[in-house]
């Protein structure tokens, strides 16, 4: 049996490149649309185990947004739901979540939907913060983050 002095190895070692590490692939769902116009973002973009979802108001599918903290909360989430599906995830699988408020007297309202649709006890990570001003004049917009690992 041949041995390597130490040197020899050691000088291989460290002139020989180690295989790059793979970067994650990042994927883009189309631009949002609006009002027939095309938004400067998209929906959601995946980069490698992580989904990353754009801010959601509480409009309703046609464009118009209901009156009220809880409707327009309500209609927000349901915007997320909607995006979490169309990437085959569920609301399980979010680990974050940033809510803004058009007023934040209004916090424990928007509380109070927003934990209908987590598992008791499995509320993912979250900040919440005052807006001065939404964009469409909403009440509240909800951005969240999702884990998603590939199969």
């Amino acid at each position: 049996m041949r041995t390597i002095p130490f040197a020899m190895l050691a000088a291989f070692l460290a002139t020989t490149p180690l295989p790059a590490k793979p970067k994650p692939s990042i994927e883009r769902s189309a631009p949002v649309a609006l009002d027939g116009k095309s938004m400067p973002f998209s929906k959601a973009v995946r980069a490698g185990e992580f989904v990353f979802l754009s801010g959601q108001l509480g409009n309703q599918p046609d464009g118009t947004m209901p009156a009220g903290m809880e409707a327009q909360a309500r209609q927000a989430m349901a915007n997320v739901g909607a995006i979490l599906k169309e990437e085959g995830l569920g609301w399980s699988d979010v680990v974050s979540c940033v809510v803004m408020l058009d007023d934040m007297s209004q916090w424990s309202a928007f509380n109070a939907v927003y934990v209908t649709y987590f598992e008791p006890g499995k509320l993912p990570a979250r900040s919440a913060l005052g807006a001065d001003g939404l964009a469409r004049g909403g009440l509240v917009e909800v951005e969240c983050t999702a884990y998603a690992p590939r199969q």
